[in-house]
């Protein structure tokens, strides 16, 4: 009989089922990407079944033997999937007792497609996390190198898209890594808190086998065994949690992308991206477009999507297991392919970037960047904050109506403002002073970008 012909929960069932429902309700096209999970899984509860006298020696190393040789199929493509046996576990089951004959019905001993699915799930997404870690940790390296090599780049600082004061681009960057350590921490809390093992809560209630589960969560490196059979096969939090750390993670990288896409434009052209990175028009010959960060700043709402997704999945279902669960896989798998991608992506793109030093320091000028600076200094000189705020306003008005910058009023006329204006007032009103006068703790004078660079790299070697 071959695996197609028979189910291996039939015997309760008086007529075949429809071949629409067959496909409609089968997993098997998307689940087998959790094989190799599924096969780490099986083998670690043989070795359980071996260890409280289930299985004897022959047929452990039968079952080893079995799934090793199934893992190579996979591996070389050569397995056939089939759906008429719905999912990945069933698949393998199938195969493997084809290949090892009755030591592979015993496999399935005390435990249920409900826990098994479960435990593949978080054995998968735990590996995939510690990709998705190390994805931020190389575009996070990227980065200080970026800043270190940018530390004295004047670039206007923008609130309301308006030219706000000017900054260091290192001290923009070193914004960036700052959203994506948080990205980090969120990633590894949500590995942490997922990293117990549903195996051996069976369908739901447990099961009457005296079964180790601290024995196979030992060797499949999860701390402890899920503490309830119900909430070990029906819970999805771990899913949930990580498409919401994802979602906010591909934001951050939609805000960057945002950025990318302003300053490499002709208005902006405070970047050049690199060729291979962009796309031209079929149609206009001088185009050179952003796609890929276009493509990430889309791709973070289809990632937001996936997590709404998962929260209706669940919102409304009764404990313990139900088949709707079936869906938490493509919005799981589509959030973690979109994610690694994007990473592996601005990992190599923003690195290169050609800065274009020279406009954004004209940018900086056009815009009464010092505005605050001129502030402080009246302050320093004994004007209440407020009143010397209203000062400069008037200075920067008439500043606009004789089209020019502050830095560039001659010293008399800055007086008509406040007599107390002296010669040194040009010492803060230039880019580079207002610059290298915030030299505190996380502010953006280049030897504290310098600084900041330094011990991030010593962080997130730790």
């Amino acid at each position: 009989m071959s695996k197609d012909d028979s189910r291996m929960w039939g015997g309760r069932f008086n007529e075949p089922t429809d071949e629409f429902v067959q496909a409609f309700t089968a997993s098997v096209g998307f689940d087998q990407r959790l094989a190799q999970a599924d096969i780490e899984g099986s083998r670690a509860h043989a070795m359980m079944l071996k260890h409280i006298g289930v299985l004897n020696s022959d047929e452990l190393t039968s079952i080893k033997y079995g799934l090793q040789q199934i893992r190579e199929e996979i591996e070389a493509g050569k397995f056939t999937w089939s759906v008429a046996l719905e999912d990945v576990h069933m698949n393998i089951e199938a195969r493997l007792t084809e290949l090892i004959g009755d030591a592979g019905k015993k496999l399935h001993t005390g435990r249920s497609r409900n826990d098994q699915i479960a435990t593949d799930i978080r054995l998968y997404l735990r590996e995939q996390i510690t990709v998705c870690m190390a994805g931020i940790r190389s575009f996070q390296n990227g980065l200080l190198d970026l800043a270190e090599r940018e530390a004295e780049t004047i670039l206007p600082g923008f609130t309301h898209l308006q030219v706000a004061q000017p900054v260091s681009f290192g001290h923009h960057m070193l914004a960036w890594f700052e959203m994506l350590e948080r990205d980090h921490g969120r990633l590894g809390d949500c590995a942490a808190r997922m990293n117990q093992m549903p195996l051996g809560a069976a369908a739901l209630a447990g099961t009457s086998y005296e079964l180790d589960r601290e024995f196979t969560a030992e060797i499949l490196g999860f701390d402890i065994p899920c503490r309830n059979s119900i909430d070990a096969v029906s819970d999805r939090d771990f899913a949930i949690e990580f498409c919401a750390a994802a979602a906010i993670c591909m934001t951050h990288l939609s805000r960057m992308a945002e950025e990318l896409v302003l300053w490499s434009s002709a208005q902006f052209d405070f970047i050049r991206l690199p060729d291979r990175y962009c796309t031209g028009s079929s149609i206009m010959p001088q185009k050179k477009n952003p796609d890929v960060p276009e493509l990430v700043r889309g791709k973070a709402g289809r990632v937001s999507g996936n997590l709404i997704n998962l929260l209706m999945l669940m919102k409304a279902q009764p404990l313990s297991y139900n088949k709707d669960n079936q869906e938490d896989k493509e919005p799981l798998f589509d959030t973690l392919d979109t994610l690694i991608n994007s990473l592996l992506a601005f990992s190599d793109m923003v690195p290169a970037l050609n800065v274009n030093k020279e406009k954004m320091y004209q940018s900086a000028q056009q815009g009464y960047a010092t505005a605050t600076d001129l502030a402080d200094y009246l302050v320093k000189k004994g004007t209440a904050f407020r009143d010397a705020h209203e000062v400069v306003g008037q200075a920067v008005a008439f500043a606009i109506e004789q089209n020019k910058d502050l830095s560039a009023c001659t010293l008399e006329e800055l007086k008509k403002f406040d007599a107390r204006v002296e010669e040194d007032v040009f010492e803060v009103l230039t880019l580079e002073g207002s610059l290298n006068a915030r030299n505190i703790t996380g502010g953006t004078a280049p030897e504290q970008v310098l600084f900041q660079v330094n011990a991030a790299r010593t962080r997130i070697k730790n």
